[in-house]
């Protein structure tokens, strides 16, 4: 009799090897998991439920490597989060918010349109407090305690043009802003390649360029940007870029 096959990222959560799908399939593509022996890089592949997995953990002290990402960048800007008040603005599985919590920020708001994502450790340390469902682009001043100082953020499948005058809304004057600039969802369709990456350099220093213009429409003051490190999983060069609100 044929073994019932399952997906690689959902039999990971069944066998208690990852919290969440999110978490699961972010390990597979970064290649950290092998079935019988071999690398499986794709988290919809089709496995046998009795398959023998292994799972290689990050190297790094983050629910997620948008911890490591976030922590180079604060350290290149010299931001120091310690007794902050932050907003981490589609939080995902909670890599920014741990990385902020391992720097000293006193309170951190958890945003996402999935909350449920969010890791457990993150859930429960104490100075946190996960929204219910938000679309960050709707989010608004009373839908959270007070303003921040400090906006982190790391959203897909949207332009951040279309999302930076809500993120300005609920940061108090002199507060920054740490963006992730995915340029697959920057640039239009059309210079996105196979994979949804963006290999064409002008394309991307463009799709940086009009984040910082739409910053600048609406006054915020563009302190520097500089190329993600790690790279995006999916192998697309990213950029963190700061700003400043008056």
């Amino acid at each position: 009799m044929a073994q019932k096959k399952i997906r690689l990222d959902q039999l990971l959560v069944e066998r208690g090897l990852c919290e969440s799908r999110t978490r699961a399939a972010a390990f597979i593509m970064e290649g950290r998991v092998s079935v019988g022996g071999q690398t499986i890089d794709k988290p919809g592949t089709r496995v046998n439920e009795e398959a023998q997995v292994a799972v290689q953990k990050p190297p790094h002290p983050f629910v997620s490597r948008g911890g490591l990402k976030l922590q180079n960048a604060l350290e290149h800007f010299g931001l120091d989060a310690r007794g902050l008040v932050a907003l981490d603005a589609g939080c995902s599985t909670g890599g920014f918010s741990d990385c902020l919590l391992q720097r000293g920020v006193a309170r951190v708001f958890a945003a996402d349109v999935s909350p449920e994502q969010l890791h457990e450790r993150i859930k429960v340390d104490p100075r946190v407090l996960l929204l219910p469902p938000t679309n960050v682009r709707h989010l608004k001043p009373s839908d959270l305690p007070g303003l921040v100082d400090l906006v982190v953020g790391d959203l897909s499948f949207i332009s951040l043009r279309l999302l930076l005058p809500a993120l300005e809304a609920v940061l108090r004057p002199g507060g920054k802003m740490l963006l992730l600039i995915k340029p697959q969802f920057e640039v239009g369709r059309e210079k996105v390649g196979r994979g949804g990456i963006v290999r064409d350099e002008r394309a991307r220093l463009e799709a940086v360029a009009r984040v910082i213009e739409a910053a600048a429409s609406i006054g915020l003051s563009h302190l520097g940007t500089v190329q993600a490190d790690p790279p995006g999983t999916d192998g697309n060069i990213e950029f963190f870029v700061c700003f400043s609100k008056p």
